[in-house]
């Protein structure tokens, strides 16, 4: 498992980053100064702990040969169980808690956060008098931790033919995906304004959302069946592939289920038409990825047989926007496209470890972290007092956006025609911002799609090439080619 090395922030603690009173005792500036020097200290001191605690039990147990390894000596019983303990999800909040709370880089009180389509305009005023209930930073938190966080899980049943029980090291993708379907699915049934309630009983609506991607084959959406699904894509227990991959093997279970339901006469699934867009050969070769409405249209009249003009849209953008970094003059479109009332976020993350992207503030992608392990639960369909926490997250998680991998994929969930429409106006005024360098582009008809030439030479390129560097929390990954051209635009 790669550790991300991100900041965080506590629940209860954001940075104050108003300006200083100037009329301030230099005896109180002093105080404050030696105060701030002894956190430094105490962060620092308790940093090379963490750090060097965990950093040697994530290393590979083959430092040691295995015929060299006392099997039953106390010294081995004692680190084994210390690094079950340093490694569990309890000590990793509590790292989380500690540091958070003491860095000066966390998350800016002055400067506005977008999230999954909503500005929270945070400020201090709401420290010293009543604040905007709906735009305070317990909102915001409130918001953030009623997205559902799906992360690592042991003690499943085994995948397939596989003795696989438990996803950790090379499950984070899969888990990222499935935070982001979550996601739509919860638009689409419940809207954006909705809260996990902090009491139970839970709505029904909910409960089977979380159903859907129990780790279980009887779970429609489960890490069993996706695998399954995503066989053709090169997907097995084990390994560990890119968004471009993720996002066909999710086209193709929701076409395995919808041929399933329309054959047994059963309520559809997944109620909503999922639209891989791609660019030019479908997405192999260089060119923007192409938003085309005649599409869309014929999807949508597919979908429901042609009783109706329109249906909800699910829209999944893969992009490759740079080679080993992500090139910078994407960096403002995408922190862009969070201020679409369609967002659904970012699969992405760190160069091989997955994460969702759910929201920005200044230079900082915010976002959910599936690298937690936790065990496995059961949530029934009509289990009004489950117990869900293991499915939601308070601590807001960030890295700098410039340290994105390039490999990457954008959702949006349009929920009828007129927000179709809404999100086609806001993606073409984001075209024309890019310089000619768009994430995606918008036309009406098929017969009028050009792809955007890459900006340096075009490549093709394969899934397995995807411009991520090789995983390093799969335990068996492929190397990637090396690259000789400079930072280009390369779609999939």
């Amino acid at each position: 498992m790669t550790e991300l090395h991100e900041s965080t922030v506590d629940s209860n603690f954001f940075d104050q980053n108003s300006e200083e009173t100037v009329d301030r005792e230099s005896t109180a500036a002093i105080s404050k100064h030696k105060s701030i020097h002894s956190k430094l200290l105490k962060a620092s001191f308790l940093a090379s702990f963490f750090t060097s605690t965990f950093s040697v039990f994530e290393r590979h147990s083959s430092l040691f040969p295995h015929e060299d390894r006392p099997s039953k000596s106390r010294s081995y019983g004692w680190t084994t169980a210390l690094k079950k303990l340093m490694g569990s999800g309890p000590m990793r909040r509590l790292q989380d808690r500690i540091l958070g709370s003491i860095r000066t880089d966390t998350l800016s009180s002055s400067s506005e956060i977008w999230f999954l389509g909503k500005c929270y305009k945070l400020s201090l005023a709401e420290l010293t008098s009543n604040p905007d209930p709906g735009n305070s930073f317990t909102a915001f938190l409130q918001d953030f931790s009623s997205r559902v966080w799906i992360t690592y899980r042991k003690g499943f049943e085994p995948i397939g033919d596989s003795k696989f029980t438990c996803d950790v090291n090379w499950g984070c993708m899969i888990r990222s995906s499935q935070m982001l379907i979550a996601q739509a699915l919860i638009l689409h049934h419940m809207r954006r304004s909705w809260r996990k309630p902090l009491q139970k009983p839970y709505d029904l609506q909910y409960l089977e959302i979380l159903h859907l991607f129990g780790d279980s084959s009887s779970c429609t959406f489960s890490i069993h069946n996706l695998l399954e699904a995503g066989k053709a894509y090169g997907l097995a227990a084990g390994s560990w592939l890119g968004p471009y991959a993720m996002c066909r093997t999710w086209e193709t279970i929701i076409n395995t289920n919808k041929e399933q339901d329309d054959h047994e006469k059963h309520k559809q699934r997944f109620p909503m038409v999922l639209y891989i867009v791609s660019g030019d050969k479908d997405g192999e070769q260089g060119g923007a990825p192409v938003v085309c409405i005649e599409v869309a249209a014929r999807l949508c009249n597919d979908f429901s047989k042609g009783q109706q003009d329109w249906a909800p849209i699910l829209l999944l953008v893969p992009l490759v926007l740079g080679l080993e970094k992500i090139n910078p003059r994407y960096i403002p479109l995408l922190w862009e496209t969070f201020t679409f009332p369609q967002s659904l976020g970012i699969l992405g993350g760190k160069p091989g470890a997955s994460t969702y992207i759910v929201g920005v503030q200044d230079e900082k992608a915010l976002y959910l972290d599936p690298h937690e392990v936790q065990s496995a639960v059961d949530i029934k369909m009509d289990d009004q007092e489950a117990d869900c926490s293991s499915y939601h997250c308070s601590t807001v998680r960030h890295l700098p956006l410039d340290a994105i991998d390039p490999s990457l994929a954008i959702g949006f969930y349009c929920r009828d025609k007129d927000d179709f429409e809404d999100f086609c106006s806001r993606a073409t005024q984001l075209a024309d911002k890019s310089s000619g360098a768009p994430l995606f582009t918008v036309i009406q008809n098929i017969q009028l799609a050009r792809p955007i030439p890459d900006h340096d030479s075009a490549a093709a390129i394969t899934d397995a090439d995807i411009g991520m560097a090789e995983c390093p929390c799969a335990e068996s990954f492929s190397n990637v080619d090396e690259w000789e051209q400079e930072d280009g635009w390369q779609i999939l």
